[in-house]
């Protein structure tokens, strides 16, 4: 079996986020999706509009999705891949060779973004009409 893990914050879910999830699943058997906690996201200076645990929820019932974890901290990504013996580690190409150190480990692909959308220009968006 062939286990892919990636990582998100999922806020205000939209058709990206869902592009990332179905990418990720085709490269692999079994998908685990790691959920930015609020209180990671506070470390990391992000404000999110929805709880990390309806977030968790709202990803749990992808189809796509076998488990969903929290994600608690930076660390967390070498550990949860040697602690579920990930083979492949997706994420968006937002980060791209950020997180090349864990190709000792498995391996790791960046996936393109979903053109015309991200929940940075939804926020903003949603911000100016209020205005």
């Amino acid at each position: 079996m062939k286990t892919v893990i990636t990582y998100g914050t999922f806020d205000l879910f939209h058709i990206g986020h869902l592009n990332l999830l179905k990418r990720a699943k085709e490269m692999g058997d079994y998908l685990i999706v790691a959920v930015s906690s609020d209180d990671f996201n506070a470390i990391k200076g992000k404000k999110c509009q929805i709880p990390d645990t309806e977030r968790m929820a709202i990803v749990e019932a992808i189809r796509y999705v076998d488990k969903v974890i929290p994600e608690t901290c930076w660390e967390q990504k070498a550990l949860d891949v040697e602690k579920y013996g990930v083979d492949v580690f997706v994420i968006g190409d937002d980060w791209k060779g950020k997180f090349d150190f864990l190709k000792e480990q498995c391996e790791v692909v960046y996936l393109s973004r979903t053109q015309g959308i991200s929940t940075t220009e939804i926020k903003k968006q949603l911000a100016s009409k209020d205005k």
